[in-house]
């Protein structure tokens, strides 16, 4: 996982590590499952005598109108189930994860890892380096498919898995050994080997300056387009914490270098328009900001394939913001009147990368400031983190004023994991009583113009 993606968000990783097996989290009442007697905590071991790795497996085995379980009971016993559905229904049962024999982790050395720049203390969790080919297909997740087996790659055309999202990141086989490690071509063989299968690709290349930007980057972007399978690749920028051994510097520091990764994609971009009709080059956020210049307008971005990415998160809040105002004007005017009555504000916590954005549509929502965008710098990870998904609990409680009293704090939903958890290991719970000790009142919110006034109509 590289340091951008990462980045992003919060919930890359749950508290928990889960527990091998295809666990039976939930029944859905009167569906085929219930029928048969399958219950919330049983482990479901096989289907029609085929074991179970997988998510993939499940869709693949259980695929028919009738399908054959080996079921193990909460107290070890195992019995035989038999399901039977109609056209168009489904079997009814959801499973805790969607990876039941282990996640495949990381063979790589990447210079860029987020991983070998976290704090030695955290908890073990964040520390797992996955590079799960099923977890490509089924979440999104980047892989190198440096570890992919020929069984594995023939799995994946066999089972049509596509689109597979792959981490590129250079071309020539001397830059992948400096960038990744010892076994950086073997994610090139499987690569071609799924593009001449017709599998479906959407890349990402994390640029690090004077290592695969230049000519490299100019090597790698002709590659990729005479390969149109390819359909999107994402350049974004390498981050760096203040525990990295090998960045201080990145895009953000340096404007002109930024520009010039925009100049260089830029004739890229516009063959793809004209050939494909869509934009495959896609440069994150960050680029742009760095170089000073106006973010694409939303055509460019292809229905966001890239979002996860930090490819269009700027453009999408500015539309939706324009959308909001125009079409929720009585909502905000609401909202905002309602506080100004009562002497309260509302704070939106944000990451310092989002906080111009976010002002601006606060200073367009409340004119009078009852409405602020408030910024929380990271000197939990230092370096260049400074995106709305890496804030923790440690630095939101140093910068906030001990005295929040009429004021409503607005936390980010992506600084938490899927356990309601921040990074820095304190749960919602724990940090909404911290605030509220405070005085103030606390709710959550998606960082997007609709949820945050969703959020404050809601109190």
């Amino acid at each position: 996982m590289s340091a951008v993606e990462a980045f992003e968000r919060a919930d890359y990783a749950p508290s928990q590590a889960p527990e091998l097996g295809a666990w039976v989290e939930s029944i859905e009442e009167g569906s085929p499952a219930a029928r048969a007697g399958i219950e919330r905590g049983m482990r479901i071991v096989s289907v029609n005598g085929a074991p179970l790795r997988d998510l993939i497996d499940w869709r693949w085995e259980a695929d028919g109108a009738v399908c054959e379980l080996e079921v193990e009971r909460k107290d070890g016993s195992v019995f035989t189930a038999e399901l039977v559905r109609s056209f168009g229904e489904d079997w009814g049962v959801d499973f805790t994860d969607v990876i039941f024999d282990g996640i495949r982790t990381c063979v790589n050395a990447c210079q860029f890892c987020f991983m070998s720049m976290l704090p030695e203390d955290m908890r073990p969790s964040l520390s797992l380096r996955d590079d799960d080919y099923r977890l490509s297909f089924l979440q999104g997740n980047f892989v190198t498919l440096t570890n992919v087996s020929d069984e594995d790659a023939e799995r994946i055309i066999e089972c049509d898995l596509e689109p597979m999202n792959v981490s590129l990141h250079a071309i020539s086989p001397e830059v992948r050994r400096s960038l990744i490690g010892a076994r950086a071509q073997r994610g090139i063989e499987v690569l071609e080997r799924l593009l001449d299968a017709g599998i479906e690709v959407h890349g990402q290349i994390v640029l690090c300056p004077g290592i695969n930007d230049g000519d490299e980057l100019e090597r790698t972007l002709a590659w990729v387009e005479e390969r149109p399978l390819i359909r999107s690749i994402a350049l974004v920028p390498v981050g760096y914490t203040r525990y990295s051994r090998r960045f201080t510097s990145s895009y953000s520091d340096d404007p002109a270098s930024a520009r010039a990764v925009v100049e260089l994609v830029g004739p890229y971009q516009e063959r793809s328009r004209a050939r494909d009709g869509i934009t495959r080059f896609q440069l994150s956020d960050e680029f742009y900001v760095a170089a000073g210049m106006e973010v694409p307008p939303s055509d460019d971005y292809d229905g966001y394939p890239q979002f996860h990415d930090g490819i269009g998160m700027l453009r999408s809040f500015l539309d939706e913001a324009a959308l909001v105002c125009a079409e929720r004007r009585d909502e905000l005017e609401q909202v905002a009147s309602s506080l100004r009555a009562d002497g309260r504000r509302a704070l939106l916590i944000c990451g310092e990368a989002a906080h111009e954005t976010i002002g601006a549509f606060c200073r367009l929502w409340a004119p009078t400031g009852e409405i602020e965008a408030r910024s929380i710098r990271n000197d939990f990870f230092g370096g260049d983190v400074n995106v709305t998904g890496l804030i923790v609990a440690e630095d939101l409680l140093a910068q906030l004023p001990e005295d929040l009293t009429r004021t409503i704090c607005v936390l980010p939903e992506p600084m938490f994991n899927f356990d309601k958890v921040t990074l820095d290991g304190m749960e919602l719970a724990d940090l909404s009583n911290a605030l509220e000790a405070r005085g103030a009142t606390v709710a959550t919110s998606l960082p997007n113009p609709g949820d945050y006034l969703d959020a404050l109509l809601a109190l």
